[in-house]
């Protein structure tokens, strides 16, 4: 039987549990604290650069063309967080080729979490952009001001979409690898394996693309 990350418990004590959704999101975090700082601490400015430096420049050169394409707005602005969301996600997701790890974004409390942090930085960035009532105009009074209250719900059920989408397709690939895995255990795993590795950047790629579209509609200026 497959557990989830949430169901699959490391320690409890009385209402303190540490369950795997914890413990792997933990260890994504400090893995990825250490490899920016084994990349970042001698960046050099020269030609001659190291491997680690060269990703780096590649991926955030990658993350702010794609803003910038999306928003047609200035990406330096919005590259530490879309490009956060990207790298956790994507490699929360590619750590699950070693074995007995279970991806934090195959659990909803996780997911929820990504969800919310957008939730909340869409109203920061658009607020900073056009002004609290330049962004309340934009995002909420549009077309109409009768059109508020559907507004608001829109931008809830778009945050209930980034996390339910996000955990069901992380989780049905988990839980399609154990089923074959337990079928032939040696021939579909592998290939099912390899898809769940390119449907895990496509979800992280499709999760941060969702986030700067929001938050590129709530920073586009109108006009009055």
């Amino acid at each position: 039987m497959n557990l989830t990350p949430d169901q699959f418990i490391f320690w409890q004590r009385g209402i303190i549990t540490i369950n795997a959704t914890l413990v792997f999101t933990w260890l994504v975090m400090l893995v990825l604290v250490v490899v920016s700082w084994l990349i970042t601490r001698k960046l050099s400015a020269s030609t001659n650069i190291s491997q680690g430096q060269n990703l780096l420049e590649v991926l955030v050169l990658g993350i702010g063309e794609q803003i910038e394409e999306i928003s047609q707005q200035e990406p330096k602005p919005y590259i530490p967080f879309i490009g956060t969301l990207f790298i956790f996600i994507a490699f929360s997701n590619l750590l699950s080729i070693i074995p007995g790890y279970q991806p934090p974004t195959g659990s909803l409390s996780t997911t929820t979490a990504l969800a919310i942090c957008v939730f909340v930085a869409v109203p920061l960035y658009g607020i900073k952009k056009q002004g609290f009532w330049g962004y309340v105009k934009k995002y909420y009074l549009q077309p109409t001001p009768f059109m508020l209250p559907f507004n608001i719900i829109g931008r809830f059920s778009n945050t209930i979409s980034l996390a339910v989408r996000l955990f069901g397709n992380v989780m049905s690939g988990t839980m399609i690898v154990g089923i074959l895995l337990s079928i032939a255990p040696l021939f579909f795993p592998i290939i099912m394996q390899a898809l769940g590795l390119l449907t895990g950047l496509i979800q992280a790629y499709i999760f941060a693309i969702l986030a700067m579209v929001f938050i590129a509609a709530a920073t586009t200026t109108i006009n009055s």
